[in-house]
């Protein structure tokens, strides 16, 4: 979720879920070691549980970014082997890695040796023509020597040259049949799976074969689709916000995001389809959309936005 889900994405989701697990978007550790850690590390205390999604291939630089992440309070360190995208390749990191299990594992083993808290690996099911069920396995047996015990597996082979990184989450077929003999083979580790996902409905049913499911595109274009996770996957009894009052809890963010001068339109970017599928839906997103980019735009207009939803 490359430039996706940011601080003011992640804080948005957390008020539709108080328990799901977040991720960051992938962060490089050249960004991180080269640039201003504050930006690409700080967040909100309100977004935990919450992960620190790393893409890199030098094993002391991973090192050195997870133990900043750690001391910046994430709950987690994600290495990311699985984004296909042309700037990933050429820093050679990404998908790409799924061709170097020596070298993953290599990076892994670093990263636990720096931190406390779990390192886990986000992959594909395979690359190019290197998508036989047996390389899978040597890929994971290799990473999980290292120390890795949690895999989060889309279920799609990558495509790196052809392809673009939307054509990458469409052409490659869904091989949820793939990451369920994984399962099987290595029931000790714990399989997450990723891609096609797009209900709680079927959330539950895959929660019966896997240890976990990543959402990502679905609840970017649908983030009401979050509001019911508390309920029917963790058995919360707290009662399930409006979509209103989601809004509302935004407000106070807003403002004090734009004191520190935050733009209204890099918070509300990330709210446009909270009112998906639902009546003024569209008015919604034209109005945030056109209006919310203005110097002077504040939480008013996100007021006058609602509106259109009454």
């Amino acid at each position: 979720m490359l430039d996706w889900t940011d601080k003011h994405c992640r804080y948005f989701y957390r008020q539709l879920s108080r328990h799901a697990y977040l991720y960051s978007e992938m962060v490089t550790t050249g960004a991180i070691l080269n640039g201003s850690r504050q930006r690409h590390l700080a967040f909100n205390a309100d977004e935990h549980p919450l992960a620190l999604q790393l893409g890199g291939s030098n094993s002391g630089e991973l090192a050195a970014c997870a133990r900043m992440g750690e001391e910046y309070g994430y709950d987690e360190i994600n290495l990311n082997v699985g984004c296909p995208s042309d700037r990933v390749q050429n820093g050679r990191f990404g998908a790409c890695l799924m061709a170097e299990p020596s070298l993953v594992a290599d990076c892994v083993a670093a990263m636990q040796q720096a931190v406390s808290i779990p390192v886990t690996v986000k992959s594909r099911i395979g690359i190019d023509d290197r998508d036989s069920y047996a390389e899978l396995t040597q890929f994971v047996e290799t990473v999980a020597a290292a120390g890795c015990t949690t895999f989060i597996v889309h279920a799609r082979k990558a495509w790196l040259n052809g392809l673009s990184p939307k054509e990458n989450r469409e052409i490659p077929p869904l091989r949820y049949d793939v990451v369920t003999q994984l399962k099987a083979d290595f029931p000790a580790l714990d399989i997450v799976l990723n891609g096609g996902i797009t209900g709680i409905e079927q959330c539950l049913a895959l929660l019966q074969h896997f240890d976990g499911v990543m959402l990502g595109r679905e609840v970017y274009h649908n983030p009401y689709l979050l509001a019911a996770v508390d309920t029917a996957i963790y058995a919360a009894d707290a009662p399930v916000k409006s979509r209103q009052a989601v809004v509302h809890a935004m407000l106070p963010y807003i403002d004090e995001e734009l004191q520190k001068g935050v733009r209204l339109n890099a918070i509300t970017r990330h709210m446009l389809g909270l009112f998906h599928g639902e009546p003024g839906a569209r008015a919604w997103r034209r109005h945030l959309s056109e209006h919310a980019n203005r110097a002077n735009a504040g939480s008013r207009l996100v007021l006058d936005a609602l509106d259109f939803t009454r």
